[in-house]
């Protein structure tokens, strides 16, 4: 970014819309920056026409990515096996044992043998006092784009815990779903017991999740009851869940753990690009969207940095720290929600949104996603690199503060521009 930009918005950003039209847009387009007051004030057409066909903010349930395993997948499976195998409502039973080997110590084990599993009947019983709801993006650990974004609907894991009556060594709880009775097709996750206990920094809590944007879930979705943990990535929120075991085992014992995966990171904040030009002509502006995956840290901003490919990089600078990025505009909340949810509204009590109103109480909202848009006035002829990245709410910049991709991908996109 130019210097006398840079310190021009550094000490007027503050200054109201009316004063940076007395000042004159054009001179701003010059230098290629234009003031998030501004864009979000009153926007380009063809910014306003890319924002249009942005996707929807929650996901309807058969447009999320499915990333299931099993040999067949069990949503796969016909109507009469699943009910064979306690995959529908009327037949799903969830067994709450002592890990066999480290044993907790429980008064009340919930098991079939004993006739006290606990049955989809049970879930409802308590879902009529207990039932929570949030918004969660679901994000693969070792894929850039996001599964799907959605309010999800339970009753939190600990109420069923209790029941068994735990007294003694209890340190974590591992979880697995069914596995077409195949040992060696198990998918295991775990967490500490203390996260499933409490409901830690304002997040809600860990559920045994049984609707999906207010409808049943699906047997894609990891019907009919699945775990779903709101900062956490897509191999924790077990589907089909099945056994639940308590144990004294103090490490993470995660079937993604085995395949060298970070098993204990929070969601990380990051962003991508849904639409950008390919080819523009030299002079006319450019419009580009894209999401954010708002994760643990929250989002602040988002930025893009077009590279002319004739110039050099900046020199010993990998994450492009010191490149001239410019803020894009993370878009408001949105007036309609998408989803397929029942009359486009937000069920109250849901975690983060206003009962009153059902508006959110602050945007962006951790373990969600945003979207964002960012407009270009025009470029020169040549060959262009566009580069979009996050800043969280602690300052961190894109990929930082966890750049390993093994303990969730947050690269910096980069995206090819042709202007003739």
């Amino acid at each position: 970014m130019n210097p006398d930009t840079a310190e021009f918005l550094a000490q007027h950003s503050g200054l109201t819309r009316r004063y940076f039209l007395r000042r004159g847009t054009a001179g701003l387009a010059a230098w290629g920056v234009l003031p998030a007051l501004l864009r979000g004030a009153e926007r380009e057409p063809a910014l306003q026409t890319a924002i249009d066909g942005l996707e929807t903010w929650l996901t309807k349930l058969d447009d999320f990515r499915d990333v299931s395993r099993g040999k067949p997948r069990p949503h796969s499976l016909d109507e009469a096996k699943r009910k064979e195998v306690g995959l529908t409502r009327d037949t799903w039973s969830l067994e709450v044992v002592a890990d066999p080997d480290n044993k907790a110590q429980l008064r009340k084990p919930l098991t079939k043998e004993n006739g006290t599993a606990f049955t989809f009947k049970d879930l409802m019983k308590l879902a009529e006092t207990q039932a929570v709801r949030f918004p969660k993006i679901m994000t693969c650990l070792n894929l850039g784009c996001p599964l799907g974004n959605g309010i999800w609907e339970g009753v939190p894991l600990r109420e069923v815990l209790w029941l068994t009556q735990p007294s003694l060594n209890l340190r974590r709880v591992f979880y697995c779903g069914y596995h077409n009775d195949d040992p060696k097709q198990m998918f295991r996750s775990s967490l500490p017991v203390g996260r499933i206990l409490e409901d830690m920094y304002g997040l809600p809590p860990v559920i045994l999740c049984y609707k999906l944007n207010g409808q049943w879930l699906s047997p894609e979705r990891g019907a009919p009851v699945r775990v779903v943990i709101p900062e956490s990535y897509g191999f924790k929120n077990i589907k089909w869940l099945s056994h639940v075991f308590l144990s004294n085992l103090w490490t993470a014992n995660d079937t993604y753990g085995e395949q060298n995966n970070d098993v204990d990171s929070p969601l990380k904040t990051f962003c991508e690009t849904l639409s950008v030009p390919k080819i523009v002509k030299s002079g006319q502006p450019i419009a580009v969207t894209g999401y954010a995956q708002v994760g643990i840290s929250g989002l602040k901003k988002v930025q893009v940095w077009i590279h002319n490919d004739d110039d050099d990089l900046p020199e010993g600078d990998k994450h492009f720290v010191k490149a001239p990025w410019q803020d894009a505009e993370i878009l408001p909340p949105p007036k309609t929600w998408g989803g397929d949810i029942p009359d486009d509204k937000i069920p109250a009590p849901t975690h983060g949104f206003d009962p009153a109103t059902g508006q959110p109480k602050s945007w962006p909202l951790r373990a969600t996603k945003a979207h964002w848009a960012f407009l270009n006035p025009g470029l020169p002829a040549g060959e262009y690199t566009l580069r979009c990245r996050t800043i969280d709410e602690n300052n961190n910049a894109q990929p930082m503060p966890r750049p390993y991709r093994k303990s969730g991908r947050a690269a910096i996109q980069e995206v090819g521009l042709s202007v003739l």
